[in-house]
């Protein structure tokens, strides 16, 4: 399945999911309940320990600049979490965070390039890299759901939530 076709098959199901009344029922306290959050930090984490095996003269260049942007998408969508009453400032920092994905996929095509990573872990991360984009950008297409009104938070889509407490059929990876 391309690409493409994989963004569809994610919209599709975003839509039955926003059909499904009982998906409804998770409430999130806190930006740290977020699976693309928990997927970003990990991931960071991974990166992290991986870049301490690059050569020193990469410290103050691709060590540096992998590390940078791994961790700017969990800071990014934190703070889209925070400006979550202005849709405007959540999309934006959503699209921050997309943005330092999309970096760190660079980052990692270098370090491969390079010989810094083996093609199995770089694929690997490149994937989860590439979910965290997809779902960014789900959240960004649907940012009206994550907002505000007044002072209550409308909640949001178990699909996204670390500890989702319903499961449903279509909850089934379709990719």
């Amino acid at each position: 399945m391309g690409e493409r076709e994989a963004y569809r098959a994610l919209k599709h199901r975003s839509a039955e999911r926003k059909r499904c009344r009982k998906c409804d029922d998770v409430k999130v306290a806190d930006y740290k309940d977020l699976r693309v959050y928990l997927l970003a930090f990990e991931s960071a984490m991974e990166i992290f320990e991986l870049s301490r095996l690059f050569p020193k003269e990469e410290k103050y260049s691709l060590t540096d600049q992998i590390r940078r942007s791994s961790r700017s998408v969990c800071a990014n969508i934190a703070e889209a979490w925070r400006k979550r009453r202005y849709e405007a400032a959540f999309v934006s920092k959503l699209s921050d965070a997309d943005g330092g994905a999309t970096e760190t996929e660079v980052h990692l095509d270098f370090a491969l390039r390079c010989g810094y990573l083996q093609k199995d872990v770089h694929t690997r991360l490149k994937d989860k890299y590439d979910h965290m984009c997809r779902q960014l950008t789900l959240m960004m297409d649907d940012a009206a759901s994550w907002c505000t009104l007044g002072d209550r938070v409308r909640e949001a889509r178990a699909d996204y939530f670390a500890n989702a407490r319903t499961l449903h059929a279509h909850d089934a990876p379709t990719l």
